[in-house]
């Protein structure tokens, strides 16, 4: 038996390794790296094959295993001189006896990487058969004897470690320190968590089960962000790995500095607003997680021009959404803002990219799925301390055969238009939240206040005129009389709201007095 030796200071001199890899990427250079230092080499049935037609002597693992591949390939790996090779406590006298008496030898490296699950799952014609067979059984069961055993065995998952590994291996003259060593071990135990959460949520969609116990995701990091909310956080961007939603971390970031902790935030914001708005060209101006400005037009710079004018002052500094390809019109209407932060697009034509990218620190990303049909709702979620917040999306349409008038004076065809739209726009504001619309664009927005009344009364004053005959729409029921009273002071024509108070009947009075168009839509759109 030829044992673990290990070096000054911790270091693991490997003398056997195995390497089984779906993924061929930089496997040649790292054999002929082990085999030069005098690494002996077991592989299984795929990657033998390249090791040898590459030159470089590998030893089959059935060889040493006395057992051969069974099963269409299902078993061949799992075996006690596979795992008692790696998991042996090599400074253990009853370990190392029971190995000798088995015969098993030293296993001081397990590289491997496992069968490409997530990507075949993913394939729109991958059947539920051709999924399963993909789940590979005895990768992460080498993976996780070899992360245990960290100790005395190294084990790389990812081809891009196999640079880290050489050089670490070059400068400590074929020894491998154990920070390293645990290092690559987290990674692999992240490895499996990974591909076992996406094997879990395959299986999960196929099974009926509408809200599971456990929910189970992973992230991979992104980039390193250069603080977080504020200088002296921390930030950094993960992306889900193997979500279905429409991301940021999709997006390709054509120009300007690099996106802070805040953009991203906003950005968010702003997606999620452009992507419930594809029927016409539509703009949204975000600041501070909130839309203060929104419209919808015949021409994407027009609805530019009319978000842009729905606050001008709060606009300054802001992230701009919009829903559909960027032309040279729009682009001179947004060159022409004194200070943008972000603007996101499905995509920008060349003569307005080369128009915007003179301002030389504005960003602009380009994700060209916000123009496509909404994906299938995911759940959506919110942190709270040592806990998930889970929901549905808030996706439910509603038209104008869904709205119920309850006033005596009904409102015109033009009105309710600008109610829906209001009522799509108002629910991505936060509460409680008023917007008022003339036409299909937002001239004043009032949220996140504890009052309603002082809600209305902050969209009012944005709105300044413009609130004389416009529509108001409020993500939920009015409590009191007294927002339609402030209301009709500021001249509003039209309400729509969710219905539902105790004090409706007097809401509905209050209208009635006024003179003002009310609808019930039956939904409350909170957004806290």
């Amino acid at each position: 038996m030829s044992e673990t030796k290990t070096n000054q200071g911790g270091a693991v001199t490997i003398r056997r390794a195995v390497m089984s890899v779906s993924d061929k990427t930089g496997l040649v250079e790292l054999a002929r790296l082990l085999h030069d230092h005098g690494v002996e080499i077991l592989a299984t049935g795929g990657t033998l094959s390249i090791l040898k037609e590459h030159g470089i002597p590998a030893v089959s693992v059935v060889s040493l295993t006395g057992s051969p591949e069974i099963l269409g390939g299902r078993v061949k790996t799992l075996h006690p001189k596979i795992h008692g090779g790696i998991l042996f406590r090599r400074g253990d006298p009853d370990h190392q006896k029971q190995v000798a008496e088995q015969g098993i030898k030293a296993i001081d490296m397990v590289v491997i990487n496992l069968y490409p699950f997530t990507q075949v799952a993913a394939r729109h014609d991958c059947t539920e058969q051709e999924a399963i067979e993909n789940i590979d059984i005895g990768g992460p069961s080498m993976i996780r004897s070899a992360a245990k055993n960290c100790e005395s065995v190294v084990v790389l998952t990812d081809p891009a470690d196999y640079a880290e590994f050489s050089e670490k291996y070059k400068a400590g003259d074929g020894g491998i320190d154990h920070e390293s060593r645990r290092l690559w071990a987290a990674r692999a135990f992240a490895r499996t968590a990974v591909y076992d959460a996406a094997i879990a949520g395959y299986l999960e969609q196929r099974s009926g089960e509408e809200v599971p116990a456990v929910r189970v995701s992973a992230f991979r990091k992104v980039s390193t962000l250069r603080y977080g909310e504020n200088p002296h956080q921390r930030g950094v961007l993960y992306g889900k790995i193997g979500g279905k939603e429409l991301s940021l971390t999709d997006a390709e970031v054509l120009g300007g500095k690099e996106l802070s902790y805040n953009n991203y935030y906003d950005l968010e914001c702003a997606l999620s607003i452009v992507t419930d708005f594809r029927k016409r060209p539509f703009a949204v101006v975000i600041k501070h997680a909130t839309p203060c400005g929104a419209a919808e037009a015949d021409t994407l710079s027009e609805a530019y021009q009319l978000a842009y004018d729905t606050d001008p002052m709060s606009a300054y500094g802001g992230i701009i959404g919009l829903n559909t390809v960027v032309d040279s019109a729009a682009a001179e209407k947004i060159a022409e803002a004194l200070f943008v932060e972000c603007v996101l697009a499905p995509r920008y034509s060349p003569e307005a990219l080369a128009l915007l990218k003179k301002k030389k620190t504005r960003r602009f990303l380009q994700l060209p799925g916000i123009a496509d049909p909404p994906p299938a709702g995911e759940w959506t979620y919110r942190a709270l301390s040592g806990a998930l917040l889970a929901q549905t999306p808030d996706t439910i349409e509603v038209t104008a055969e869904d709205l119920r008038v309850v006033t005596k004076k009904r409102p015109t065809a033009r009105q309710i238009a600008s109610m829906l739209f209001g009522r799509r726009l108002v629910k991505h504001v936060r509460s409680n939240a008023i917007v008022l619309i003339q036409g299909t664009a937002a001239v004043g927005i009032g949220g996140g206040q504890t009052a309603r009344v002082d809600a209305v009364k902050m969209a009012i004053e944005k709105a300044g005129e413009r609130a004389a005959g416009s529509v108001l729409a409020s993500d939920a029921f009015f409590p009191m009389p007294d927002n339609i009273e402030v209301a009709a002071q500021a001249g509003i024509a039209a309400i729509i709201e969710p219905g539902g108070s105790k004090k409706d009947p007097e809401v509905i009075a209050a209208c009635d007095e006024a003179g003002i168009a009310m609808v019930f839509s039956g939904i409350r759109n909170f957004r806290h």
